[in-house]
């Protein structure tokens, strides 16, 4: 005996197309990985691209997706995928130094993507206002930071005034450069598929 199942639907188009664009930001931040720089007043935390692709998550797919979307990224390095920067993978990098500003990815991917979205559900990426925009991509990289900050100086075992001043004060330009892009690209025709 059989059952029809041509009206039951497993998973909506709408959780598809969500998935599917989380799975998109992890890769596509994982491919970054390797493009990494040495910072000559921070040797011990690189400059990524990372994080810019946390703040285009926020705006893109909303808190709660881009959440997903830097859980997905962690579970993959967590199982040894080359995924963090310097093309790394493991446990061990989760636990190291720079493991913290890792961690802070999802909260961050969640901060921008709540501010910039507030709580009337998603709005075109190049809908949000820029001040607004601004203040959510500010608000996320403090997130960063601050998680970055606190696992540094629980790692290194230093007080926190010298973590952030060990890896959060030589980034603020860079920083302050991946704001600006990322408001640059949601600005972009080149984000949004007419």
């Amino acid at each position: 005996m059989s059952t029809p199942t041509d009206s039951v639907e497993l998973v909506g188009d709408e959780v598809t197309g969500n998935v599917a664009r989380a799975v998109l930001f992890a890769a596509a931040t994982s491919a970054t990985a390797p493009v990494d720089m040495v910072h000559p007043l921070a040797p011990n935390v690189p400059i990524t691209l990372q994080t810019l692709w946390v703040y285009l998550a926020g705006v893109v797919l909303g808190p709660v997706w881009a959440g997903v979307a830097f859980v997905l990224y962690l579970l993959a390095g967590l199982l040894g995928l080359p995924v963090f920067a310097g093309g790394n993978a493991g446990l061990g990098v989760l636990l190291g130094p720079t493991g913290g500003f890792l961690f802070g990815f999802p909260l961050a991917a969640m901060t921008v993507g709540a501010i910039a979205h507030g709580t009337g559900g998603l709005t075109a990426p190049d809908a949000v206002s820029i001040p607004r925009l601004v203040v959510a991509l500010l608000a996320g990289t403090a997130v960063v930071y601050a998680a970055g900050a606190a696992g540094y100086s629980l790692v290194q075992a230093i007080g926190p005034v010298a973590a952030v001043s060990a890896v959060v004060l030589p980034f603020l330009p860079v920083a302050g450069l991946k704001v600006a892009a990322t408001v640059a690209i949601v600005r972009s025709d080149a984000l949004i598929a007419r």
